[in-house]
């Protein structure tokens, strides 16, 4: 079959690259790869539960059936945003089908004409994608560097009394996916409140991770009321599938009339939703997981320390853990040499990340032992050394 001949030179060009992507099936190696911070994903008793809702409150479809605002909005939906609202000590939730339609819709809709976005340059691809289909202006910032956002704030505060003053959205991450590094959310937020900025932080890496309950690092630094916007995505520590913008209730009906992601998609079905509504209420007593990560993440850190590998490690007390590899051939070899040895662990390449910037991603768990984390640092010490 034909094919068109520019796309066939974008292959080409990948291949060259040695970044061509391949879906594979799942292993039984050793996990350091998934998301699946505190083994939600895998959790019998949550799938239990979610089916014994589903049958106490005789729902028996398999589908939504439509968007929302047809004929989809069944009644876990309301039980589900009004239990992550009181979760997240947030006045409204709203739940999308994911974190990229959360992002792609809020950005895409709320900043509008004249307006300004701020984002930091490592923000996640559905935090840019939401910008590029925004009507409003953006300019990123130099990664969490809040000198820097400041100064691009001082442009584009009004230079007369009569000039209108402009809207300006921050966006940034708690915890970046690529890098595992956070924000001085304490800081940032002192600045927005300074200049009567919008704040959104994504908090996809944190919930499950950060806080007495896994509420994320905005909540546990008690600056949710600072916030504009939250995005929850439940794909990650929560251990299913969506997301939620957590706000005011104006924002949510907002949302609710102007997010196109949101507005002409089918809905979730009714077991996505319940599978949601009790991985929240799980997290509130899964408090052992929660410590053993923590633990995890801390012996880790110990661990680079102890074998040398600090230096190439970037900085994260989160559960992602980045070494930096350069070179897409070479951060590739060393990801296959420790598959072979049993862990799974992913190469990131470019263009994923930048030129010179490929890394492999280690992800840490809860059911990680400490002596698989020491295993893994000891051979990839041999490999890089």
């Amino acid at each position: 079959m034909k094919f068109p001949a520019s796309l066939e030179q974008k292959f080409k060009q990948r291949e060259a690259d040695n970044a061509l992507r391949k879906l594979s099936l799942p292993n039984d190696l050793i996990d350091f790869a998934s998301n699946d911070y505190i083994g939600f994903a895998k959790n019998e008793t949550i799938f239990q539960q979610s089916h014994q809702l589903l049958l106490n409150k005789n729902i028996k479809e398999n589908g939504a059936t439509g968007s929302r605002l047809l004929s989809g909005n069944h009644a876990l939906y309301v039980d589900a945003e009004e239990y992550i609202s009181n979760f997240h000590k947030s006045e409204s939730a709203l739940i999308f089908n994911s974190g990229y339609d959360a992002n792609v819709g809020f950005f895409s809709s709320v900043p509008q004409r004249n307006d300004i976005i701020l984002y930091d340059e490592l923000c996640h691809a559905s935090i840019r994608d939401g910008i590029q289909m925004s009507n409003a202006k953006s300019y990123k910032f130099a990664h969490n560097d809040l000198g820097n956002l400041e100064t691009i704030i001082k442009k584009h505060q009004p230079t007369t009394d009569n000039q209108q003053p402009t809207t300006i959205y921050i966006a940034t991450e708690s915890v970046f996916s690529m890098d595992g590094d956070c924000p001085n959310l304490n800081e940032l937020t002192t600045l927005s409140e300074k200049y009567n900025c919008y704040l959104i932080i994504d908090e996809a890496h944190a919930l499950g991770v950060f806080g007495e309950n896994g509420e994320g690092l905005i909540q546990s630094l008690g600056l949710q009321d600072k916030v504009f916007a939250r995005i929850m995505t439940f794909g990650k520590g929560l251990g299913c599938h969506g997301a939620a913008i957590l706000g005011s209730g104006k924002l949510k009906s907002y949302l609710v009339n102007f997010s196109r992601s949101f507005v002409y998609t089918t809905a979730l079905s009714p077991h996505s939703v319940a599978t949601i509504l009790q991985s929240y209420k799980f997290l509130s007593d899964e408090k052992e997981a929660l410590e053993k990560l923590k633990s995890n993440i801390v012996f880790f850190n110990q661990e680079k320390m102890r074998l040398g590998l600090k230096p190439i490690f970037v900085y994260s007390k989160s559960a992602i853990q980045c070494a930096i590899i350069p070179g897409n051939e070479k951060v590739k070899s060393i990801a296959s040499q420790l598959q072979q040895k049993g862990f799974d662990i992913k190469p990131i390449l470019s263009p994923t990340v930048p030129e010179g910037q490929e890394r492999l991603r280690i992800c840490l768990h809860s059911y990680n032992s400490e002596n698989e984390i020491s295993n893994l640092l000891e051979l990839l010490a041999t490999f890089v050394f």
